[in-house]
């Protein structure tokens, strides 16, 4: 079974977006995975399709309207759906790489994208919406989140990118940050390729590649190494 996404929206005129381009989306054309999106509005009730409200206890914005989400989950994810319930939230646990491998290897996702202030408190916890951030920001929806997420899973999906060497050792998949990269020419402005890469030596290649993914973690994230 492939892995198969759907996302909860006001704007589904987003999607895919950048995610149908590149091998993400040849992905999607061989069957590797798939992406659906559902309008929320399309579950209000009244006339004016409305799906916020002013926050109990005052202050500023809107907050989606609990029943109106409710209905919108449980029509595009039924009981016995095995596929995680996702809120994108500033407040959520942080997307890490490993959480994107898990997610990679699962059936899927079901992905409320909000809005305004944000989702009353009694969806959440009624249908079991596992918040997550993409960093420490503010953004204006949860759409450019959900792309984001999307796009760290998806290339991780057996086949998306080839063999699993593609991504062996990037960024956070062994703890450290990605060694520099270097190609073709030689010397560039007066800047040459490090020696040790045109050596021919694989062990002193892999010596040097790690003495900088280690130096590199200790000057811009010294916090992966603890």
């Amino acid at each position: 079974m492939s892995f198969s996404a759907h996302i909860i929206t006001l704007f589904p005129d987003l999607f895919p977006g950048p995610l149908g381009a590149s091998v993400l989306g040849r992905g999607m054309a061989d069957g590797l995975w798939s992406l659906s999106t559902t309008q929320l509005r399309d579950f209000a009730t009244d006339r004016h399709r409305t799906v916020d409200d002013t926050p109990s206890g005052g202050g500023a914005g809107m907050v989606l309207k609990p029943d109106i989400l409710a209905r919108a989950i449980d029509a595009v994810s039924p009981e016995g759906d095995p596929r995680p319930r996702l809120l994108m939230s500033p407040r959520g646990m942080p997307l890490t790489q490993a959480k994107a491998r898990e997610l990679a290897l699962g059936p899927g996702a079901v992905i409320v994208c909000g809005r305004f202030e944000g989702v009353d408190q009694r969806v959440i916890e009624a249908r079991g919406l596992q918040e997550v951030s993409i960093g420490d920001y503010v953004l204006a929806g949860g759409e450019v989140a959900a792309m984001v997420l999307l796009e760290a899973v998806v290339r991780l999906i057996p086949g998306v990118l080839g063999g699993a060497e593609s991504h062996a050792d990037e960024s956070f998949e062994n703890g450290l940050l990605e060694y520099p990269q270097y190609t073709r020419p030689q010397s560039w402005e007066g800047r040459d390729i490090p020696a040790v890469l045109t050596s021919g030596d694989h062990g002193k290649v892999e010596k040097w590649r790690r003495a900088e993914s280690e130096a590199l973690t200790r000057a811009r994230r010294p916090d992966l190494l603890k």
